[in-house]
């Protein structure tokens, strides 16, 4: 589906190569800044339950606030070191200097952290409610995310319906203001705009699922049970 849509794309469109060269490279490099902020925070939690370490943590005076924001620590680290590590191979195999696009590009990368951070959240919750059977989401709910979040294509090449689904997900705005700041048509205003408030909205949602999550595993004692 994905590189469907990208055939079409490129089928329909008159954009010179140079600026598709600059649409891809800049969409791998923040859809890896959404990547490794979602398994930040759920692949942390899972090393975690494949130690064994919940009980241990969970019984300590840690609390679930500084926890949470551990994982997130963890999880701006590696956004750190993998922005850092892609930034320097576009730049030195394909001369894409994605740091040339400015300060615009700074909230297109906290929403898609954000978006991530949220998918972590959900992901967390799942595991806790459901056992360690759902760790498979840690690596693939992310990416369920992925046709409609128009990485490598516009919304535009998409089907009406997705393109209506597009319009609720975060990351679609994101990448489309990407795009837009490539070609030059300024700040992409509207886009930030639904892209920070879906956000809100998605990380609402996540942080009561995983809190209702973990109070039913506290309730039914099956945190021991996790990992066995």
């Amino acid at each position: 589906m994905l590189w469907g849509f990208v055939t079409i794309y490129l089928e329909t469109s008159t954009t010179r190569l140079p600026e598709f060269v600059s649409f891809f490279l800049g969409a791998l490099i923040l859809w890896n800044i959404l990547l490794r902020a979602q398994q930040g925070i759920s692949v942390s939690f899972l090393e975690d339950v494949w130690a064994r370490n919940l009980v241990n943590l969970f019984v300590s005076p840690l609390s679930i606030v500084e926890y949470i924001t551990a994982l997130l620590v963890v999880s701006l680290i590696k956004v750190v070191l993998a922005f850092g590590l892609m930034s320097l191979l576009a730049a030195l195999c394909y001369t894409f200097n994605i740091l040339k696009l400015g300060l615009i590009i700074l909230p297109l990368v906290l929403n898609l952290v954000a978006l991530g951070w949220a998918i972590g959240l959900l992901t967390m919750g799942l595991i806790l409610r459901f056992g360690q059977e759902a760790e498979i989401l840690a690596w693939a709910l992310a990416f369920l995310f992925m046709p409609v979040s128009a990485v490598f294509y516009p919304v535009e090449v998409l089907p009406s319906l997705l393109q209506r689904i597009a319009l609720f997900v975060p990351s679609a705005h994101a990448f489309e203001g990407m795009r837009q700041v490539i070609i030059q048509k300024g700040m992409p205003v509207a886009h930030l705009l639904w892209a920070t408030s879906l956000n809100l909205v998605y990380l609402l949602v996540s942080g009561l699922a995983f809190y209702r999550a973990y109070k039913f595993a506290l309730e039914k004692g099956v945190i021991p049970k996790i990992g066995e």
